[in-house]
């Protein structure tokens, strides 16, 4: 009976708080404005640098969108690059949407990606079996390394951020001499390969292709239609409002009703289990094996384009479809200019600082300043009179 009450009062509460729907439709048309913007000033800086390096910038800008949008085959290779900030995303979503800094995503994303590539070689199972397997043991994986520092955080009050930074590292040393030195024998590969990697997964544990001729995998659908539900679940549900309140206040969501312990290690491991899962997708689905330090700087740019979405799951869709864009475009740019992947690097970073820029609310300031400073003038006139 007291957990009934608990969860009225919760749910009364959050029908208080919740906007009405001129405030989200001022949001939508901010969020518009920002992503304009902030891919207009990136462009233009990024062309003043193309400039600079002696290309012409139109020219580097059209081959930049030709090569992430010019057939079904570029197309393909930009939804390459947005599927994991699209699953990865939602991971840091999930986390930071209640307020716990999970910082680990890159490491748990290593151990969940070896756990589907040594499932992935050494079982064989029908297609459908085979690949939910490797997707259970690459979820579960990630979600047992999210473990330790969501108990070290609950019981000893130490920072997941601390924790989950230095577990990064060790994922990735881990993961490395567990393929090298034991699935590997210390030894390359027999066809002598410099690569570190497990060996390629049987073809009834590959996901399916997207497009043909590219590494655009379903993984896509997933990750989209994982968002769309993560926007139901933080905008529509008790459960997704108690995270947040979790996030937000500790004490306060306990004062609530909210099964405070219960909750912390659902969003936590859930966290984990995502970031996991979009290891094992990773090798079910582009790669088809595991290779040592696969993410890369995936790992931090999932942060970056999730916080430049500022966490919202349908505005992380869009962020991640114009990095894969601008990623598979600097593949091209590379090819047909002298210009280096690294010169979209920058416009890539210049784009997710200026979307964190609330230009609307910049507008909103300038015209009260202004307001202000037309009311000041007749006031001063009087007093002049006077």
């Amino acid at each position: 009976m007291a957990h009934k009450s608990s969860e009225g009062r919760i749910k009364e509460l959050a029908g208080r708080l919740r906007p009405g729907p001129g405030f989200w439709t001022l949001q939508r048309h901010s969020n518009a404005v920002r992503y304009l913007l902030a891919v207009v000033l990136s462009l233009l800086v990024g062309c003043l640098l193309f400039l600079q390096q002696g290309e012409n910038p139109l020219y580097a800008t059209y081959v930049m969108f030709q090569g992430g949008l010019a057939n079904i085959v570029n197309i393909g290779t930009s939804i390459r690059w947005a599927t994991p900030c699209l699953i990865a995303g939602a991971a840091v979503v999930i986390a930071f949407l209640s307020g716990f800094q999970n910082m680990g995503i890159e490491g748990q994303m290593l151990v969940g990606a070896l756990a589907a590539g040594i499932v992935g070689y050494k079982v064989s199972l029908p297609h459908i079996p085979h690949l939910l397997l490797c997707f259970l043991a690459a979820g579960l994986a990630g979600a047992l390394y999210a473990l330790l520092p969501a108990l070290m955080r609950l019981y000893l009050n130490i920072s997941e951020l601390l924790v989950t930074i230095m577990l990064n590292f060790i994922a990735e040393f881990g993961t490395y001499y567990i393929v090298y030195w034991i699935l590997m024998g210390g030894t390359r590969s027999n066809t002598g390969a410099a690569a570190i990697k497990t060996e390629d997964i049987l073809e009834s544990a590959e996901m399916g292709t997207l497009i043909k001729g590219t590494t655009a995998s379903t993984a896509f659908l997933f990750g989209l239609i994982l968002l769309v539900v993560l926007q139901v679940v933080y905008k529509r549900t008790v459960i997704g409002y108690e995270a947040v309140q979790i996030g937000q206040n500790m004490e306060y969501a306990r004062a609530g009703g909210v099964n405070v312990v219960k909750r912390f290690f659902q969003i936590f491991l859930c966290s984990g289990f995502v970031a996991g899962l979009c290891g094992g997708m990773e090798v079910c689905g582009s790669y088809h094996y595991f290779l040592a330090n696969f993410p890369g700087n995936l790992g931090w740019e999932v942060f970056m384009v999730a916080n430049a979405a500022r966490y919202d799951p349908i505005a992380l869709i869009f962020i991640s479809c114009i990095w894969g864009v601008m990623k598979s475009g600097s593949l091209q740019l590379e090819r047909v200019t002298t210009l280096t992947r690294y010169s979209v690097n920058i416009i890539q970073m210049l784009f997710i600082l200026f979307v964190a820029v609330d230009y609307v609310g910049l507008y909103q300031k300038y015209k009260d300043r202004a307001r202000v400073r037309r009311e000041k003038k007749p006031a001063a006139k009087e007093g002049n009179q006077a």
